[in-house]
């Protein structure tokens, strides 16, 4: 199997990176393809944690190729950041190429998020306010600027002008906020385009034909599912396609060079934003699996919303991604719980509903329907053999797999790249 799709399975931060890392060992090149600065993946080697936001995760190993396809959306000064970040640490960054049709998130970008959240008030969305949302918006208007613009300083002044001209005008008119001045912004992403300049390519190109060449072809999503903007929590979403779907047109490759899909999930749930969250914990339960899991934000730090197991989330992933095995994670974190829950089910004014509801107003309103399994006391964090896990923590596994309907392929049990228990070969 060459080419295979990594996608969240739940509400984004499903220990991704932790899952990607992993499989880049065997990879020869890990695709990001959707999402920007406002994804965040966390992954540990030898005791070293490393924080990546743009780049994939596969850049840790030395010989992995790692792309930025056309479907993210750029921030050129966290971009470079975070390569110098990654240089200072002794990481090589020439191995990275980066999409010329990639869009660029501009200045304007993240000030508008702000103050849209700003605007909404109560009933904001959540968002990181790295200016992602508006960025997107500004591609499907047709008025974006793209990576490939920054290289060629007088298509970049044209299009600059003229959006600028109408950024400028909604902030002072509909914001009574400052506007932008056009020489500063075009002289520093002319900079930045200059210094990214030896890393852009025709990213479709050089994917493409590292699969025909039978090459392993890892794709990273960011976020999850229920973050799509199609089938995700509607509105609380991002604004892009985190399901495996979205990987063919971020990458500009077709579907049929898809082979396997996996989906990763906590053993518990988390969320970070506004938005319905049936299973949620709202007790001191949840704050210790929130410490316990180190369950705030990568990108933001703010504190994850942590509940039980949604195995209704679960099923309804399996669907929307055709997922061909699950990547279960942070199993450790359960550790020493007398009893656990697992929502199989909702029920909704005395209707019992065993697939995802498509109304927000319906989930709102939802309330779990559980099965308690027992926990277990034993610490497993030393744990390398599914055999050698406690009989309890096996059987959350098998019922997890039984609800959900598709195979677990893989048990994390740490956050080191060490604690990770591969139950068949994934590529």
């Amino acid at each position: 199997m060459s080419a295979i799709v990594v996608v969240g399975a739940q509400w984004g931060d499903e220990g991704k990176g932790k899952v990607i890392d992993f499989l880049s060992e065997q990879a020869d090149m890990v695709v990001r393809h959707q999402g920007g600065s406002n994804a965040g993946h966390t992954v540990v080697v030898h005791d070293q944690e490393y924080k990546l936001h743009l780049i994939p995760s596969g850049i840790l190993y030395p010989d992995t190729v790692c792309v930025i396809a056309n479907g993210v959306v750029v921030d050129p000064k966290t971009l470079l950041d975070e390569m110098a970040y990654l240089r200072q640490r002794g990481v090589d960054t020439d191995r990275l190429k980066i999409s010329a049709q990639a869009h660029v998130v501009m200045p304007y970008h993240a000030r508008l998020d702000a103050l849209n959240e700003l605007r909404r008030g109560d009933q904001k969305l959540g968002t990181t306010l790295r200016g992602i949302g508006p960025a997107y918006m500004d591609k499907a208007a047709r008025i974006g600027i793209r990576v490939g613009d920054l290289l060629h300083p007088a298509e970049f002044r044209e299009r600059l002008e003229r959006v600028l001209e109408e950024k400028n005008r909604l902030l002072s008119k509909a914001y009574d906020a400052d506007p932008f001045t056009f020489e500063e912004l075009y002289d520093t992403f002319l900079e930045y385009g200059e210094a990214l300049r030896p890393y852009v390519t025709n990213t479709s190109i050089i994917i493409n034909q590292a699969i025909d060449r039978g090459d392993r072809v890892l794709f990273e999503g960011a976020q999850g599912t229920m973050l799509d903007i199609d089938h995700g929590t509607y509105p609380y979403v991002t604004s892009s396609h985190p399901v495996a779907g979205g990987a063919t047109i971020g990458a500009g490759v077709g579907p049929t060079k898809i082979h396997r899909v996996y989906g990763v999930a906590k053993a518990y749930t988390t969320r970070v934003g506004d938005g319905p969250f049936p299973t949620e914990l709202r007790d001191a339960l949840g704050d210790q699996i929130r410490q316990r899991g180190h369950e705030f934000g990568t990108t933001t730090g703010r504190p994850r919303r942590v509940g039980w197991l949604d195995t209704v989330v679960l099923r309804y992933a399996a669907r929307v991604n055709g997922l061909s095995g699950l990547a279960v994670t942070r199993l450790d974190v359960l550790d020493g719980l007398p009893e656990l829950q697992i929502a199989s089910a909702y029920q909704y004014r005395g209707t019992l509903l065993d697939e995802f509801p498509e109304s927000a107003s319906v989930l709102a309103e939802a309330t779990p329907v559980y099965e308690t399994v027992p926990g277990w006391t034993e610490p497993i964090g030393q744990v390398r053999r599914l055999a050698d896990l406690p009989a309890a923590a096996r059987h959350y596994l098998d019922r997890l797999e039984a609800l959900v309907g598709v195979p677990i392929v893989l048990v994390s049990v740490g956050r080191e790249r060490s604690s990770t228990i591969p139950l068949e070969e994934l590529f």
